[in-house]
C-alpha cells in the first residue's frame, strides 16, 4: 500500500471547550484516513485530563507521522531496480554504484512524489559536487560533504506525471587527490521506476578542461582552481548529447593533451589510460574500486566519438622543460627564434595523435570519429588535419573527420579564461549539425 505524504492536509477538530485534536488526513486514501481515525479514537478513549489530553495528542501526532513516513518511502539498492541506467564508465558493481568521470552518473523515470538518493563522497583536497537534473533542466547543484548523504531529489510534485531523473557526477576525476570517491548506494521513494526509453544514439566525449567544464561555473573574474569551478551540464557535451536525444560518456582531464599536459608532463596524456575505466586516478582505495581495470568496449559501443584535444599540447609549446621526477628524463615542446613550433615536436605531436586514432577505431570499429579543436585557438590545426589524413589515406577509414571550432569570443568567457556558456552553446550547435549529417539523423 503507498501514501502520499506530500499531500497530508492538516484538520482540528474540536472536542470539547478545553480540547482539541490536531489530525493529518489524506482525504484520497482510505489507509491514511483509517490511521487518522485510529489516532483519534485512542485520544479520546484515554483522555482523563486537559493536561493529559493536549499531551497525548502531541505524542499521536508525532506517531501518525512517524508511521505514515515509514509506510511513504521504500528503500532500493540499485541492483534492485530493473529501470535504471547507468551512465559513464564504472565497473559492473552496483551496490554501491561508483561514479569515476564528469558526467556519469545515473537515470531513472519515476511516477513518485518524492525521491531520495543516499551517496557517499570521500577526499582530502577536492571536494565532490553533484547535478540534479529533471525532465532536462538542472535543478539542483549540490556540494557533497564527506561521508553518507541523504539527499532530497525532489518531494511534494504531482506522483501522476512522468518525471525523467539524471543524478550526474559534476566534478571530474581528481587524479591529484588519492581520496576521491563518489558513490550511489540506495534511492528511496514513495512511487514506482518506469521504464527509460533508448536514447537515440550513444556519444562518447574525450578532452581535457574543457570538456570537464572547467570555467563553466564562477564569474569571468574567478581564477582559482577548484572543484566547484566545474560544470557538467553547463558545457558542450551535455548540450549537444540533450539536442539529439543522447546517452554518452566523457573521459576527460583538466591540463592534459595527446602526447603531454600544458607544462610538458608526458604522464598527463590521454591516449595512455583510454582503455581503462579511470587509470589517470591514484591511490588503492581507487585500485580497489575498479579504476585501472580494463573497459569492456563490446558492453557499451557509440555511435560517434569525439576527441577535443590538442589545446594543452599546443600551450606546452611555451612552458619550459619538464622532467620526470622518477627518471629524470626531460621532455620539452619548443619553439623557433621566429616564435614557430618546431617541427620535430609537432610530428611528435602528430604521431601521437595518429596512434591515438588507430586506438580508437580498434576499440570502436564502426563508431563515427570526428576530432574537433579551435575553442581556445587553434594553432595546432595544420597538425590535427595532417595526422587525420595520414589516419584516413593508409587505413582507408571512411568514418572519421576533422571539425573546427568556433575560437570562443571575449564575450564568451567564463571563469579560470575559460570558454563559458556561450562559447559552449556555438560549438554545441555546430557539432550537433555535424553529428546529425553524419548518422544521418
Amino acid at each position: 500500500m503507498s501514501y502520499c505524504f506530500s499531500s497530508i492536509i492538516c484538520c482540528l477538530i474540536k472536542l470539547s471547550e478545553k480540547t482539541t485534536c490536531i489530525v493529518f488526513y489524506d482525504g484520497g486514501d482510505q489507509g491514511c484516513h483509517a490511521y487518522c481515525v485510529a489516532a483519534l479514537f485512542l485520544f479520546v478513549w484515554n483522555q482523563k485530563n486537559a493536561m493529559q489530553n493536549k499531551i497525548r495528542i502531541i505524542i499521536i501526532e508525532k506517531k501518525v507521522k512517524r508511521e505514515m513516513r515509514k509506510m511513504v518511502l521504500q528503500k532500493y539498492s540499485l541492483s534492485q531496480i530493473a529501470d535504471m541506467k547507468v551512465w559513464g564508465r564504472t565497473t559492473a558493481q552496483k551496490d554501491p554504484l561508483t561514479l569515476f568521470w564528469t558526467g556519469s552518473g545515473i537515470e531513472l523515470n519515476m511516477h513518485a512524489s518524492e525521491l531520495w538518493v543516499e551517496m557517499e563522497s570521500d577526499y582530502d583536497t577536492y571536494e565532490i559536487w553533484i547535478d540534479i537534473v529533471i525532465n532536462g533542466t538542472l535543478t539542483q547543484r549540490l556540494m557533497l560533504p564527506k561521508g553518507r548523504s541523504n539527499i532530497c531529489v525532489y518531494r511534494m510534485m504531482n506522483p501522476r506525471e512522468d518525471r525523467n531523473v539524471r543524478i550526474i557526477r559534476d566534478t571530474q576525476a581528481m587524479p591529484d587527490d588519492p581520496r576521491t570517491k563518489l558513490q550511489i548506494c540506495s534511492l528511496s521513494t514513495d512511487g514506482t521506476f518506469a521504464e527509460i526509453p533508448e536514447h537515440r544514439i550513444r556519444l562518447e566525449f574525450i578532452g581535457d578542461s574543457i570538456t570537464s567544464g572547467e570555467g563553466c561555473t564562477g564569474a569571468v573574474s574567478e581564477q582559482d582552481w577548484i572543484s566547484g569551478c566545474f560544470s557538467a551540464v553547463n558545457n558542450y557535451a551535455f548540450m549537444t548529447a540533450q539536442a539529439l536525444d543522447a546517452q554518452y560518456h566523457c573521459i576527460s582531464q583538466s591540463g592534459w593533451g595527446v602526447c603531454c599536459g600544458w607544462d610538458g608532463n608526458t604522464d598527463h596524456a590521454i591516449p595512455q589510460y583510454y582503455r581503462k575505466i579511470c587509470g589517470v586516478l591514484q591511490g588503492e582505495e581507487n585500485r580497489s574500486l575498479g579504476a585501472e581495470q580494463n573497459w569492456d568496449f563490446a558492453q557499451w559501443q557509440p555511435d560517434a566519438v569525439i576527441v577535443n584535444l590538442g589545446t594543452n599540447d599546443c600551450g606546452s609549446f611555451d612552458q619550459p622543460d619538464w622532467i620526470n621526477p622518477i627518471n629524470g628524463e626531460i621532455h620539452t615542446m619548443r619553439r623557433n627564434p621566429d616564435g614557430s613550433m618546431c617541427m620535430e615536436d609537432l610530428e611528435n605531436f602528430e604521431e601521437a595523435g595518429y596512434l591515438f586514432l588507430k586506438t580508437l577505431r580498434e576499440c570502436n570499429p564502426k563508431s563515427y570519429i570526428i576530432w574537433c579543436y579551435g575553442m581556445l585557438g587553434n594553432e595546432l590545426m595544420p597538425s590535427i588535419r595532417k595526422m587525420c589524413d595520414r589516419f584516413i589515406t593508409e587505413t582507408g577509414d571512411t568514418k572519421t573527420a576533422v571539425l573546427e571550432l568556433p575560437n570562443t569570443e571575449a564575450d564568451g568567457f567564463g571563469a579560470r579564461s575559460h570558454p563559458g556558456y556561450p562559447s559552449h552553446l556555438n560549438t554545441a550547435t555546430l557539432l550537433t549539425d555535424r553529428i546529425r549529417s553524419f548518422l544521418a539523423l
